[in-house]
């Protein structure tokens, strides 16, 4: 069949659009920022409209022709208004679909208990799907609470809970049952659902064999990385927006994220009957139990081999728009900050170093420095500096780098990050490599485009800094591309 996939880039999407190739399937991704899809390994193979769902005109050209629809987006942590902007664009598909004759429509809602006053973002994916349910077109809305694979934001948020503390004080929906999913189960469900006997536009909840509490999720974590079992004290006084609080602090999840997952996890979420066994059975090796998906999650961490991460998600609220070229910066108001250097190193092991920034590898100067920006980030609500990366070694386009988006990438050659902390004002950072007589050259260019009288006292706030932290920066990178060819083997960190 024909098949539409919006939220390509997302999590479940990415790991989604492959498999319904396998299956034999055609496959249309809808993508607001399309070059977000340059690298990954399925580009190739499948058709890309550019557009957004709140635009009329662009849902209408990526329903035209097309047999299945994929309702995949959530605006997680998104703006106050994000439950009106959801709905609407939920009303866009329906209305789409049904203009175009989509023979079906398939989403993926959460578990929620029924006659419960939900969290305004469950309340917000339960209407979506009873507005894609009325909508006149076949529709399965599938039901899964917490999704546990490697780079999902609920994985990560139970390894790092687990990891870093070793008595966890925390609040009272520790002792909430859950009935967790293992990734591959999910994407088993979404792909069975394109083509299976409809009788009825329907709900189906979809969970693992496990029920849970959430402290139980934990200490099975700890049992699966060889950590021991943690004790857990559950405190009445932590409100939904204080755990959020603490769980932006002591994991990578930032607020917007953490702050919805713990509304959700006030209730029991667990299956209210098993119909879906009716119509699409469970896979005949089975469904994972929770233990056993943790354990694939981490070799799959460990391998370095995470196919999409929670980390990719665009930041709502962050800058989005790409840096204007050069010629385009007269009449604004623009900071630069650029550094130059020469080394005797190739320039394929100069690139090796820039590609590998941030994450564990960290930035090459002033480490504190870089912390402290980074604790700043999360204690106002950015995404903070332990964000990370998806792979150690190589960069694609959309991949988020601790607080900053790679924008751009020239394997071998170029590197431009665009910055996701909370700044007043637009910010990116070029990292250049280019070939040259007996070595190789490295440019390094941080921008900021301010904004308003903030934003200029911010830039000579930091001036200061700027000698330690970029200078610094360019001289560790070449003495790290040096090192690595053994012309100096006091270089390496």
């Amino acid at each position: 069949m024909r098949v539409l996939v919006t939220g390509a880039t997302g999590y479940i999407g990415g790991r989604l659009v492959p498999r319904l190739m396998a299956a034999g399937h055609e496959v249309r991704v809808l993508a607001r920022r399309p070059e977000r899809l340059r690298d990954v390994p399925w580009r190739g193979d499948v058709d890309v409209v550019a557009g957004d769902l709140v635009d009329r005109e662009s849902v209408d050209a990526a329903m035209t022709g097309v047999d299945v629809v994929y309702y995949l987006v959530h605006s997680m942590g998104g703006r106050d208004d994000f439950e009106a902007t959801e709905q609407r664009i939920a009303e866009n598909v329906a209305r789409a679909a049904r203009e175009h004759g989509v023979s079906r429509l398939v989403y993926l809602g959460g578990l929620h208990p029924d006659g419960e006053r939900l969290s305004r973002h469950l309340r917000s994916r339960t209407q979506v799907g009873e507005i894609l349910l009325a909508s006149g077109v076949p529709t399965i809305v599938l039901q899964a609470g917490v999704i546990i694979g490697s780079g999902s934001t609920s994985f990560e948020m139970i390894r790092h809970l687990t990891e870093v503390l070793p008595y966890m004080p925390a609040p009272r929906w520790v002792r909430s049952f859950i009935q967790p999913i293992a990734v591959r189960d999910v994407l088993y469900y979404l792909v069975a659902a394109a083509e299976v006997p409809l009788p009825v536009s329907r709900s189906l909840d979809i969970g693992g064999p496990d029920i849970l509490r959430y402290g139980q999720l934990m200490n099975g974590y700890a049992v699966e990385a060889g950590l021991p079992q943690r004790p857990i004290a559950a405190l009445p006084v932590l409100t939904p927006w204080l755990a959020g609080q603490w769980v932006n602090l002591v994991t990578p999840i930032p607020r917007r994220i953490a702050v919805p997952i713990i509304e959700s996890l006030q209730f029991d979420c667990v299956m209210g009957d098993h119909d879906i066994d009716d119509v699409i059975p469970p896979p005949a090796e089975g469904l994972l139990p929770y233990r056993v998906a943790v354990r694939l999650a981490l070799e799959r961490e460990r391998a370095g081999e995470v196919e999409t991460s929670w980390r990719n998600a665009e930041v709502a609220g962050a800058p989005s728009d790409p840096l204007p070229s050069d010629p385009d910066w007269a009449g604004h108001t623009v900071y630069l900050d650029e550094r130059e250097r020469r080394t005797s190193a190739a320039a394929q092991e100069l690139w090796r170093v820039v590609e590998g920034v941030g994450g564990e590898n960290g930035w090459y100067s002033f480490p504190l420095a870089w912390a402290a920006r980074g604790w700043i980030d999360k204690l106002t609500g950015g995404v903070g500096l332990r964000r990370g990366r998806r792979d150690p070694e190589t960069l694609h386009v959309g991949d988020a780098v601790d607080f900053w988006r790679v924008e751009a990438i020239d394997r071998g050659s170029f590197l431009r990050l665009r910055a996701e902390m909370r700044v007043p004002g637009r910010a990116w950072l070029e990292l250049a490599v280019r070939p040259s007589e007996g070595g190789a050259e490295y440019r390094q260019r941080a921008i900021f485009f301010p904004k308003g009288l903030s934003g200029r006292l911010y830039w000579w706030a930091i001036l200061p800094f700027h000698g330690i932290i970029f200078a610094g920066m360019a001289n560790r990178i070449t003495a790290e591309a040096e090192a690595l060819r053994g012309d100096d083997p006091d270089a390496a960190r």
